[in-house]
């Protein structure tokens, strides 16, 4: 996963046009209010769909951008806020019309000719230029060595563009990329048209068939070369490479087809038009804050990472493609909800790596024997990053939300038997198939599908300052809490980089 830099230029703060009497209005205060970030996204329109252009300039290393945002009010409003950092805006055209806009905090607001009706489906167009390397806070930005790759989990999209910045607001995606002809611009989805021009350049768009979440964008600009395969249904598989590695890559990128046949055998048939890998050319260490990152059809790597042996990634490449289900096609509808997506992608991907007989680093082969371990150290993660369902922007991508989210589904298999979990969890994806559900979804559906009153057990594990016991494991112990631990280099754990 990654985290992020970010700052706003302060010329962004007027337009050329006159505000009018709505300018020295205060700013709303916007936010959804989510658990962990709470001032990200809105709730005044909903977003249908984004056109997305990014023309990528190697002289300044810059990105020329423009996005044309569809949404419907959802309220009467006179002013409409997108999410956006970093973004050095030009113009703003609201239906067509010029309008006026001004930065504040990781706010545009745009203030259209006329109030907005709920119910209106308007078209929100915004020109801009991006930095990719602009120091800030937290950025969505990838820089490589010849262009750039996207990366904006969890609160880095709207540094790349101007945008409804919250994961419960899913949207269409169509994505131009205008790069040099040495270049190759890529982006999710599959490709729908090759448009060279006469300066020396090529436009390639793209298209998303399902509707994804912000955070989950892919665009990229490289020297790229596309390895194209099929999956086990048929299904188009697309992976973008670095061209000086790609001969180093293709013993891990010849492993995709035979890990979806698995997925789909645990999960039901791949969600999605394609899949594929984008291992970005870089070796700065500084680039990624992450392993691999689950953007949708075309997941981000750090490329050194697929070069090592079968049984040193494909636990993590099953995590990552497993994201595909659970993350991708149901999206949580609050960062709250993240343990949904970590805690299934360790769960399966553990499974994956037991199954084949790869120990992890701490000696386990069997998950039980993992989630043993897990176990011991439950008391101690509650205390040092919370209980598994409550993060804070700080412990969002502790462990706790990864191999702690896979001890609750651990626990929950011990407790209904195999046969039932592997129904809600087919339930679970059947219901929420390329939407978004939450913890409470996760808990109803448990519920409907065993016969059972799960509630209270799940909740007391999910949101628990205890480790509660573990079903027909009564001799399993949980170790003293150390108040000092989280303190100490090392003392928390991160991510899933122990899979």
């Amino acid at each position: 996963m990654s985290w992020h830099r970010s700052a706003l230029a302060a010329a962004l703060a007027l337009a050329a046009l006159p505000l009018g009497p709505a300018a020295a209005a205060a700013a709303p205060a916007g936010g959804t209010g989510d658990p962990v970030y709470p001032s990200l996204g809105t709730t005044a329109y909903d977003a249908l769909a984004y056109d997305l252009a990014f023309t990528y300039r190697p002289a300044t290393r810059t990105v020329d951008g423009t996005t044309v945002l569809t949404a419907r009010a959802l309220t009467r409003t006179a002013e409409l806020e997108l999410d956006a950092l970093g973004l050095d805006v030009h113009a703003v055209r609201v239906d067509g019309r010029p309008a006026g806009f001004r930065a504040h905090d990781e706010k545009l607001t745009v203030l259209p000719a006329r109030p907005v009706r709920a119910g209106t489906v308007l078209r929100v167009e915004v020109e801009y230029t991006a930095d990719p390397r602009a120091t800030l806070p937290h950025t969505g930005w990838v820089v490589t060595p010849d262009g750039f790759a996207v990366a904006g989990q969890p609160d880095g999209a709207h540094t790349v563009f101007p945008c409804n910045d919250r994961p419960g607001d899913k949207a269409r995606f169509t994505i131009a990329v205008t790069a040099p002809d040495d270049l190759l611009g890529v982006a999710n989805g599959l490709p729908t048209s090759t448009e060279p021009h006469a300066d020396g350049t090529t436009t390639r768009r793209y298209a998303v068939r399902e509707p994804m979440a912000t955070e989950l964008l892919q665009a990229s600009v490289g020297r790229y070369t596309v390895r194209e395969r099929r999956g086990p249904q048929g299904q188009p598989l697309r992976d973008v490479v670095p061209t000086a590695r790609a001969a180093d890559l293709e013993p891990a990128l010849a492993l995709t087809p035979g890990q979806l046949a698995w997925a789909e055998q645990h999960l039901g048939r791949y969600p999605f038009e394609t899949y594929g890998l984008l291992p970005a050319d870089t070796d700065d260490p500084q680039a990624f804050g992450f392993t691999g990152l689950e953007t949708q059809t075309l997941t981000l790597y750090k490329p050194n990472f697929l070069r090592q042996p079968e049984p040193l990634i494909g636990s993590h490449m099953m995590h990552e493609l497993v994201h595909s289900w659970f993350g991708n096609s149901v999206t949580p509808g609050t960062w709250a909800d993240l343990w949904l997506n970590e805690g299934h992608a360790d769960f399966y991907g553990l499974t994956y790596r037991y199954e084949r007989g790869w120990p992890d680093s701490g000696g386990s082969t069997t998950l039980t024997d993992r989630m043993r371990r897990v176990y011991a150290q439950g008391d101690q993660w509650r205390h040092d990053s919370g209980p598994v369902a409550v993060p804070t922007a700080a412990t969002l991508f502790d462990s706790q939300r990864y191999t702690g989210g896979t001890l609750v589904l651990f626990a929950l298999r011990e407790l209904v038997g195999p046969e039932v979990f592997d129904r809600i969890e087919r339930a679970f994806l059947r219901r929420h198939r390329h939407g978004t559900a939450t913890t409470a979804d996760f808990l109803r559906t448990a519920a409907e599908v065993s016969g059972q009153p799960l509630d209270g057990f799940l909740r007391e594990w999910l949101y628990g300052e205890r480790t509660p016991p573990m079903p027909g494991h009564p001799d399993w112990t949980v170790d003293p809490v150390d108040p000092d631990a989280a303190r100490r280099p090392g003392g928390v754990p991160r991510g899933s980089g122990t899979l």
